[in-house]
């Protein structure tokens, strides 16, 4: 490998550590979110491909990195870069499961609640008092995919009259139209 790149101009070497380190991040990023919801064994496999990527660049760098503050550079770009980029991929991707709590008048609650029956989707409701009035609080369990879509047409329905609290869910079991 290394004979191969040194027959490249640096600069060529630079970008291609660069690439190969913002791969390396962004399956990082995957990986640790995958670990975290529980899904060992895709982990598992990332994390082969980011350590065969890693030993393959810090190789590649670690004879020349006080010669070349270039490809020091390049490497810590391509981290930043592909930490970024991982964190916008999981994000895209919506690994997981959302708890929305929804706080709502009764009106609002009405129109949440037929919303949700027309979505088949499961939801609890518990009357509660706000600081001024008489409010609901709606729990609703639901793929993370489906968090942002659900949000905007709630909101729409309830003129904005709804706060939100959503948070992830690692483990649940059980209830309405819930399927693990």
């Amino acid at each position: 490998m290394s004979e191969f790149l040194s027959s490249i101009h640096p600069i060529a070497v630079c970008f291609i550590v660069c690439a190969a380190k913002i791969i390396e991040i962004s399956i990082q990023s995957l990986k640790t979110c995958m670990m975290v919801k529980g899904q060992r064994l895709k982990a598992a496999g990332l994390g082969f491909i980011e350590c065969m990527i890693w030993g393959l660049v810090i190789s590649t760098i670690i004879g020349t990195l006080g010669d070349n503050i270039f490809l020091l550079l390049f490497y810590c770009v391509g981290y930043a870069t592909g930490l970024f980029l991982g964190s916008t991929i999981e994000n895209k991707i919506a690994l997981g499961t959302s708890n929305l709590e929804l706080i709502a008048n009764d009106d609002s609650t009405k129109k949440i609640t037929e919303y949700l029956k027309e979505k088949n989707k499961g939801y609890t409701v518990f009357e509660g008092r706000g600081s001024t009035d008489k409010m609901n609080m709606i729990f609703i369990v639901i793929p993370r995919k489906e968090t942002s879509k659900m949000l905007k047409e709630i909101r729409n329905i309830c003129d904005n009259k709804v706060f939100v609290v959503a948070s992830e869910v690692s483990k649940y079991a059980g209830g309405y139209g819930m399927v693990k």
